[in-house]
């Protein structure tokens, strides 16, 4: 019987036209055969030949993907909407200029522990009050930021990073964003309705010697600022990051840099693992004088980031506005075309190894 046959393809070199492919298995086919004995109408028996009588295929080996995240043990969905977690309020400070567009509110959260989250993962938040119907308002979820340390290292606190959501409709009426007003309104002491954690897309890599590009417009740093306390700022028996964390920011305004002293802080103790990069695009420019979006920062390290791309040891994760994601495409689809690969193939490949993380609003 032939044997099964495992191959495992590597990716490709700079210069391969071939896009990179997983370990597969080639199951074939089990063929049994047994001898018969063929019958004459008047009972005689002739001979015994060799028939084919039975072919089965044997069932594919199962192979158990590993995952690459930090995801053993993760809690999800403890508390539900019909029976939140009660938290309160310990701080809510605003983190932007008064000159910047909208306000961001930093705020910490009770636990007690009861809401055991990882750095990544997201809660649920149902504001206080009834809906116009009259039901109690649906939850929003929220990407933590903070380490499941806390802000305070005690693992008894969740922080979030909450933009206050006013607009002007097609009407000409100021609308307020329930959920957000009502986060950013908090006073220390009010109680507040947590549901989760969940999700496990934005969940760290186990490797602490690995390569973290985090791509953030906006609010969209909760989840990186999770990461780097714990990369940088805190002491861990079974985890010291050893790699590299690349950020990329991008934001309207110098005043809208949310966690920006954090950030230098880190540089500065880690020059050889940390990089800092900021897009502000109504007060930065390129050198053809094009806003300085978070794509056109990233694009002045086009060669750079494509050749960190083409290694196993590369995780990338992308977090705010969706726009950001077609903007960081079209750099890419021209650098890969040069070694002779289809960018979004081979992005496909690396969000299967989970190499490629999105999370976008």
């Amino acid at each position: 019987m032939a044997a099964a046959v495992t191959a495992a393809v590597s990716l490709p070199s700079s210069k391969s036209s071939s896009l990179p492919s997983r370990t597969f298995i080639i199951s074939p086919e089990r063929i049994t055969f047994k001898k018969v004995a063929l019958q004459h109408r008047d009972g005689g028996v002739r001979v015994s030949a060799p028939i084919r009588a039975q072919v089965t295929t044997e069932a594919p080996a199962k192979v158990v993907k590993e995952s690459k995240k930090q995801d053993e043990g993760v809690v999800t969905n403890k508390y539900k909407p019909k029976e939140p977690y009660v938290g309160r309020c310990l701080l809510n400070t605003k983190i932007t200029g008064d000159d910047a567009p909208g306000e961001t509110w930093h705020m910490v959260f009770s636990t007690e522990g009861e809401v055991p989250y990882r750095e990544g993962q997201s809660i649920g938040v149902i504001a206080d009050g009834v809906d116009k119907n009259g039901k109690p308002h649906k939850l929003r979820l929220y990407s933590i930021a903070s380490s499941a340390l806390g802000d305070f290292g005690d693992s008894k606190t969740v922080s979030l990073c909450v933009k206050r959501l006013v607009y002007t409709n097609e009407q000409g009426e100021i609308v307020k964003g329930v959920c957000s007003n009502f986060l950013c309104d908090l006073k220390p002491g009010a109680e507040v309705k947590i549901t989760g954690p969940v999700g496990k897309e934005m969940l760290m890599p186990k490797d602490p010697n690995a390569t973290i590009i985090m791509l953030a417009t906006g609010t969209g740093i909760a989840p990186f600022r999770s990461f780097l306390w714990k990369m940088f700022f805190e002491k861990h028996e079974d985890y010291k990051f050893n790699g590299l964390g690349w950020l990329f920011l991008g934001v309207p305004t110098s005043s809208s840099l949310l966690y920006k002293e954090e950030f230098e802080k880190m540089k500065e103790k880690y020059p050889d693992n940390f990089r800092l990069d900021f897009a502000v695009s109504r007060e930065q420019t390129n050198e053809k004088g094009e806003k300085m979006y978070i794509q056109t920062r990233m694009a002045q390290y086009a060669e750079e980031l494509w050749e960190l791309l083409k290694k196993d040891s590369t995780y990338v994760y992308m977090c705010g506005l969706k726009g950001m994601e077609k903007g960081i495409d079209d750099i890419m689809v021209s650098l890969a075309a040069k070694d002779g690969i289809n960018w979004i193939d081979y992005k496909k490949q690396l969000k299967k190894s989970e190499q490629w993380n999105v999370e976008v609003y």
